[in-house]
C-alpha cells in the first residue's frame, strides 16, 4: 500500500502519538477519520492540519464503549468508502503498585484502576479492531491494522496493568494476524520506548535521567521515528503477525 491510497482510522489522536500520526498521513495525501475522547484536542487537530483538513474527520469516542465504538467506526466507513487501514493508537496510563507498605499498613493496587487501563489497552484495541475488520471483510478490502504497544510489554515496576494490556495487545497483534491473512488483511504492531510526547511532562528531572540511563542511544525517541516504523508496516506487503522495537535499543526489568 501506497501512504497516499490509505483511508484510515486513528484513535487517541488529540495528542501525543495519535496526533502525530494522523498529520503525518495527511501529509502524505492520506484521507483520516480522527477520534479520541478529547473533543478540544481534536478540534485543534483540525485546525493544524490546515490545508489538508478537507482530507480529515474529527470524532470524539469513548474506546472502551461498545456501542460508540460501533458508532464511530459506522462514521468512519460513511466518510471513508476504501476504509483500509487503522492505527489503534488509544490508551491509558495509571501507574501504582501491586501492593506496597507504606506508614504501617499496606496499600493496595485498586481493582477500578486496573479494570480502567485494561478497559482502554486492550478492550478497546479489540473492539476497534474487530469493527474495523468486518467492514474490511464486508467490502472486500485489502488492509492493515497497526497496534501500538510499548516497551513495557515486558514488564516494569508499578505498571502491572499498563504492562499486563500490552502484552496481551502483542498476543491479539499475531492472533489477528493469522486469522486475517486469508481476507487480505494484515496486522502489525509498533512497541515504543521512551518517546518525546506529553506523557514526559508528569516525569521528574532524575527519573527522566534515569530511564536515558537504560537507553543505549542516550537521548529520547522522536514521534517521527515511531511513525516511520508505522509507515514501514503500511507500505511493506509481506509484513504481517510481528511487532517492531523502537526504543534506541533500552531494555526494561
Amino acid at each position: 500500500m501506497n501512504v497516499n491510497e490509505a483511508q484510515a482510522v486513528v484513535t487517541g489522536a488529540a495528542r501525543g502519538l495519535g496526533r502525530s500520526f494522523t498529520l503525518a498521513l495527511l501529509r502524505e495525501g492520506a484521507r483520516v477519520v480522527a477520534g479520541d475522547v478529547n473533543g478540544a484536542g481534536l478540534r485543534s487537530l483540525k485546525a493544524e492540519a490546515g490545508e489538508q483538513a478537507g482530507a480529515l474527520t474529527v470524532a470524539t469516542v469513548d474506546v472502551a464503549n461498545e456501542a460508540a465504538v460501533a458508532t464511530f467506526v459506522d462514521l468512519a466507513a460513511k466518510e471513508l468508502p476504501g476504509l483500509n487501514v487503522l492505527l489503534n493508537n488509544a490508551g491509558v496510563l495509571r501507574d501504582g503498585v501491586l501492593a506496597l507498605q507504606e506508614e504501617g499498613a499496606v496499600r493496595k493496587l485498586p481493582l477500578l484502576q486496573w479494570n480502567k487501563v485494561l478497559e482502554v489497552n486492550l478492550t478497546g484495541q479489540f473492539l476497534l479492531a474487530r469493527e474495523v475488520a468486518a467492514r474490511m471483510i464486508e467490502r472486500g478490502t485489502r488492509g492493515v491494522i497497526v497496534n501500538l504497544s510499548s516497551l513495557a510489554r515486558a514488564g516494569n515496576v508499578g505498571q502491572s496493568s499498563y504492562a499486563a494490556s500490552k502484552a496481551g495487545l502483542d498476543a491479539c497483534t499475531r492472533t489477528w494476524a493469522l486469522e486475517l491473512a486469508a481476507n487480505g488483511i494484515r496486522v502489525g504492531g509498533v512497541a515504543p520506548g521512551v518517546i518525546d510526547t506529553p506523557i514526559l511532562e508528569g516525569i521528574s528531572g532524575p527519573a527522566l535521567e534515569a530511564l536515558l540511563h537504560d537507553i543505549p542511544l542516550g537521548r529520547i525517541g522522536t514521534p517521527d521515528e515511531v511513525w516511520q516504523a508505522v509507515r514501514f508496516i503500511l507500505t511493506c506487503e509481506f509484513f504481517t503477525g510481528r511487532t517492531v522495537e523502537v526504543d534506541g535499543g533500552a531494555s526494561m526489568g
